[in-house]
């Protein structure tokens, strides 16, 4: 026998709970329910009427509340930002009248923006005085000397020397033409004296007073003040509250209800029956006390300060309810809003509706019995249904269809519903996928769009993107509507509200807007969704407040466009300031950091368009084209660091100037020794004739022999090894140096010199001397270009010279070819060195990856005798081949180069076809440059007209069909 509970313990489904129908649990549930919401309803009649009225109140109250708030923030705050920009206004640093009669437009522009703000002034340290008030029909008891037409009365207080206060009143019209200007007499108003300036003199921020009643119009109102930038006065501006009123009128919920806002010493600000709120009959300056208001309703409940308490009394025969609520706004004030509701108004409909009820739930009660079993039988089935598909959601199985084929409503509607909400989530997530995967910016934009309208289950919308400078909205992506291309004039400083209703002018339909702001809650677009299903004249809360929320996908949407763009935009920018830097540095050079990106973009179109074998599969992506184009821009980034005097050298003794004028001054020196040794021998009695023909063969000598050295200097021509010869023999002849070689030296010529001792004066020199201070070690700065250096990780393999430079006169004067030296040539070289290097330093994104190297390729053969890397053409693309046609050919035709004329087009050709049968240059490329007319089309767009002739294409690229059969 088992033990009891054992087999329990054996049988799971005997643990189970007893289950019930669920027809007769709902027949049961229902049936009971009303029977005991029937006698809840009697028995607790009173109480739930009770709390209604509570309830309602309460809602009211804080609905109230929130309005006043609003609008005093309204009332204010526009105020304080016209201050902080007042604080910077020149009016700071006016010193008499006229001067700040200058300002007068802005004082009257602000006072024309806002009808509640009456006057605006500026109360300086010195106790000058400087206000503006808007002139309104009530105005006129009050200023009954203004003439016609006066629409703005200025107060000016000014100190005349010596030291005599003067007043005066200058009234305007609309268009601030002067009207009239009358001193005052025996007035007495000093600004430091008041409030407000002490206060706003005592900080950094705008103050606010509290309410009180202007003196010269009897309006209530508070002011604002700020402190100058330099402290110099003091700006005010008088709001006034008065339509606040009006306000509480408009925010009555039964016409018997009665409002009132108050101060902590309960002065009236505010009152819902305006016409009864009077004048302070003790002080016409101060305040309404609320006691006495005509009606004594509100004063009874005065001491009320808490939001939760409620009181209950009676007024004039009638039952009230009474609130007071602490308003946010003015904190520093302590406001708050006293309401008196009568309760027979407040509640009028809840007994009848309560007596209607009870009726109905009674009768109500015996059908639900009999219908309780087959709703239940009805909701049941498709319960399970839903419950199986609500299991699939759970497993994140968005795809699931959850709609169930039910009779039952609230089922059917209970799938759908569901299957909406499926549906949402996956179109949400299909936004963050588009988000995060999508390159074209422009579709990205359409995607969420879609799915947007689609979430919201509309079938149409558009997005606008907001342009700042313009000032304009531009239709970007739109979904079937029929809108403007343009909105103009949407200012940046505009509010939501504002920007909703000048589109609603602009945009017909059912349009719901949501505004598009980016993290700094700048303006960046517009979405707009047309609403072509439901009621669309009562669109509800929740609805505008979802499309505002999903909404921020467009505005990320677009902020992750704007940020690429500038980012990209920020990248061609930074790559043409280098450019034109490096163009700019020499005027030898200028323009060539332009014209070759032209040059390569033409050619390497004309690449991808060629169906010739060698480009039949040669094509690139929209991010290797701007991975190109980047490199283009960049490919002699490197000669920025280049030495100027190296890259201008157009004579062979340039450095940073030509040393050929030593020279000269030493020829100058043998010259005049000539001179001197044909005096000396008259004196010592040689024959005078012998003495001429000695000095004058000397110096014809030295005329011809300086003639040669500043021929050779040019380095126009091959020099022969006669002329090496001639060179050396000249350099032997010697002079006399009176004078140390070591003054005035800077600290690295002394370094140069070593421990070399100074010769004892005066000291032979030869003519022209290749000197050890004329040399330049590498030291520690050697560049890592030789195979075998340990630091060279990019794959040079350039001849490093045995110095840095070589400044010796012999040296530079027997260069056979040119003007640089090796050590110069190295120098110029080095810049692609330098181009890789930067470039490479650089945190390029991996698409962008390839800019070193197809920067610093353009010197590189084809047969493996280039520079730095020395690659061969199996190494290099089409896109490096064409970077070194578009180089060569643009150094050929330029015309700003120091050494040489620009080529015509039929002999810088024709070097490049020399230049390929050499394998300096990839012949297939050359021949697309040639036969596809890209030369032509560059020539015409860059060359003189001096250069561009007519070029027999056939017999130029013959030699290149010759060599390749």
């Amino acid at each position: 026998m088992n033990q009891p509970g054992k087999e329990d313990d054996l049988n799971p489904q005997r643990r189970q709970r007893a289950q019930i129908s669920l027809a007769l649990l709902i027949a049961t549930s229902i049936t009971l329910g009303m029977l005991v919401l029937a006698l809840v309803l009697i028995i607790q009649s009173f109480r739930g009427l009770e709390a209604a009225k509570l309830t309602a109140a309460r809602d009211t109250t804080e609905q109230l509340a929130s309005a006043i708030n609003d609008r005093l923030d309204a009332i204010t705050k526009p105020q304080a930002i016209a201050l902080r920009i007042l604080a910077d206004d020149p009016m700071q640093f006016s010193t008499t009248l006229d001067e700040r009669l200058e300002r007068l437009p802005v004082f009257a522009s602000i006072l024309q923006e806002n009808d509640l703000v009456t006057s605006i002034y500026s109360g300086f340290a010195d106790g000058e005085f400087f206000l503006l008030r808007r002139l309104r029909e009530s105005d006129s008891t009050f200023f009954p000397d203004a003439p016609a037409n006066s629409a703005f009365m200025l107060r000016t207080i000014t100190w005349l020397p010596p030291g005599i206060m003067s007043v005066e009143i200058h009234f305007y019209d609309e268009q601030l033409r002067p009207l009239q200007r009358q001193a005052l007499r025996d007035y007495d108003f000093d600004p430091r004296s008041r409030q407000w300036y002490r206060l706003a003199m005592e900080s950094e921020r705008t103050i606010l007073t509290s309410p009180y009643v202007f003196f010269s119009t009897r309006e209530i109102g508070l002011t604002l003040a700020r402190r100058s930038m330099n402290g110099t006065l003091v700006n005010g501006i008088d709001v006034t509250v008065t339509e606040l009123s009006d306000k509480l009128a408009d925010l009555r919920l039964t016409p018997g209800t009665q409002l009132a806002v108050v101060n902590e010493n309960n002065g009236v600000i505010a009152y819902s029956s305006p016409n009864s709120l009077g004048s302070n009959a003790t002080d016409p300056h101060a305040l309404t006390d609320l006691a006495l208001l005509p009606d004594p309703t509100l004063s009874l409940i005065a001491h009320l300060s808490d939001q939760a308490e409620v009181m209950s009394f009676d007024s004039l025969g009638r039952t009230f309810y009474g609130f007071s609520v602490e308003l946010d706004a003015l904190s520093s004030d302590n406001l708050r809003i006293v309401i008196a509701i009568p309760a027979d108004e407040l509640l009028a409909d809840a007994w009848a509706s309560l007596a209607l009820q009870t009726r109905i739930a009674a009768a109500i009660a015996v059908l639900l019995l009999i219908l309780g079993w087959f709703l239940g039988n009805q909701v049941g089935k498709p319960l399970e249904h839903l419950t199986d598909r609500v299991g699939a959601l759970s497993r994140f199985r968005f795809d699931t269809s959850v709609k169930v084929d039910s009779r039952i409503r609230e089922a059917s509607k209970l799938g759908t519903a569901l299957d909406d909400m499926a549906k949402t989530i996956r179109s949400f997530q299909n936004i963050a996928l588009t988000l995060n995967r999508s390159k074209n910016l422009d579709e990205l934009l359409k995607e969420v769009l879609e799915h947007i309208i689609h979430i919201v289950g509309e079938k149409r919308g558009a997005i606008y993107l907001y342009a700042r400078n313009a000032e304009h909205l531009n239709l970007a992506v739109n979904e079937g509507l029929s809108l403007t291309k343009q909105i103009d004039k949407v200012s940046r400083d505009a509010d939501d509200n504002d920007i909703i209703h000048q589109l609603r002018t602009e945009i017909s339909g059912h349009p719901i807007f949501a505004i598009l702001r980016n993290r700094q809650k700048n303006l960046v677009g517009v979405l707009v969704i047309e609403m072509e299903s439901g009621d669309q004249t009562r669109l509800s809360n929740d609805l505008i407040v979802f499309v505002d929320e999903i909404a921020g996908s467009a505005a990320v949407a677009i902020e992750t466009r704007e940020l690429i763009e500038n980012q990209q935009a920020l990248l061609d920018g930074i790559i043409r300031l280098v450019a034109n830097a490096i163009d700019t540095k020499s005027p030898y050079t200028s323009g060539h950091c332009e014209r070759v990106p032209q040059l390569a973009r033409m050619l390497v179109d004309a690449a991808q368009a060629s169906n010739e074998p060698a480009f039949q599969d040669f094509y690139m992506t929209e991010d290797e084209a701007y991975e190109f184009h980047l490199a283009s821009w960049l490919h002699d980034c490197g000669k920025i660091t280049s030495p100027e005097y190296v890259v201008d050298k157009s004579t062979k003794l340039e450095t940073l100037y030509n040393r050929i004028h030593e020279i000269r001054t030493r020829f100058e020196v043998l010259h005049r020794d000539a001179e001197i040794r044909y005096l000396k021998d008259r004196l010592n009695g040689l024959n005078p004739e012998q003495a001429r023909n000695n000095r004058d063969l000397r110096q014809q000598e030295l005329q011809q022999q300086f003639a040669m050295l500043a021929d050779a200097n040019i380095g126009g021509e091959f020099m022969s090894e006669n002329d090496i010869a001639q060179v050396r023999l000249i350099a032997e002849q010697t002079w006399q140096r009176h004078f140390s070689d070591r003054l005035g030296l800077s600290r690295d010529e002394l370094h140069h010199l070593g421990s070399t001792a100074e010769p004892s004066l005066p000291a032979t020199e030869k003519l022209l001397d290749d000197k050890p201070q004329h040399l330049s070690h590498w030291g520690d700065r050697i560049p890592p270009v030789t195979r075998g250096d340990p630091r060279n990780k990019w794959g040079f393999d350039m001849e490093l010279p045995s110095h840095a430079q070589n400044r010796g006169e012999v040296y530079n004067l027997t260069i056979q070819r040119g003007t640089l030296t090796p050590e110069e040539r190295f120098k110029i070289n080095e810049h692609i060195v330098q181009t890789i290097c930067m470039l490479d330093a650089l945190p390029l994104p991996d698409r962008l990856a390839n800019v070193p190297r197809l920067a610093g390729t353009h010197h590189e053969r084809m047969d493996g005798k280039g520079y730095p890397c020395g690659l061969r053409s199996k190494d290099m693309g089409v896109p490096e081949k064409v970077m070194a046609v578009a180089d060569i050919f643009e150094a050929l035709t330029a015309t700003d180069r120091p050494y040489k004329d620009g080529k015509t087009l039929t002999e810088a050709l024709g070097i490049m076809v020399r230049m390929v049968a050499e394998r300096h240059i990839d012949g297939d490329v050359f021949r697309l440059f040639v036969l596809s007319g890209v030369y032509r089309q560059y020539a015409e767009a860059y060359l003189s007209p001096a250069q561009i002739d007519k070029v027999d294409e056939e017999a130029l690229l013959e030699p290149l069909y010759q060599m390749s059969r």
